[in-house]
């Protein structure tokens, strides 16, 4: 009998980072909805933190960014903003230790 790895969805890595990011202080958060009302190629979780402005698109292990979604990181990183891919709350840990190390 084959057993499948179970893999994490996107909504429960997104819900994980959500999470712990409103745990933390000076920190100010909020879920992209996308749809028919969003925004089309903006990053699932909007993050300002201790004063930086920070993008967070959450994908799965095998998830790709789309070309749009590439180029909205780039236009973030040129003004100055952070933005990157992500795929578990520990690498959004990693992330925000590289930016406010304490």
């Amino acid at each position: 009998m084959e057993v499948k790895e179970v893999k994490m969805k996107e909504k429960a890595i997104t819900n994980q980072i959500l999470k712990y990011l409103k745990s933390l202080p000076e920190c100010f958060c909020f879920k992209q909805h996308g749809g028919l009302y969003g925004t089309s190629g903006i990053p699932d979780i909007i993050v300002c933190y201790k004063g930086k402005f920070m993008a967070f698109e959450v994908k799965n292990e095998r998830g790709k960014l789309s070309k749009l979604q590439e180029i909205t990181i780039e236009k973030i990183r040129n003004a100055k903003g952070m933005a990157f891919k992500v795929t578990s709350l520990e690498e959004v840990k990693e992330i925000l230790k590289g930016v406010m190390p304490e």
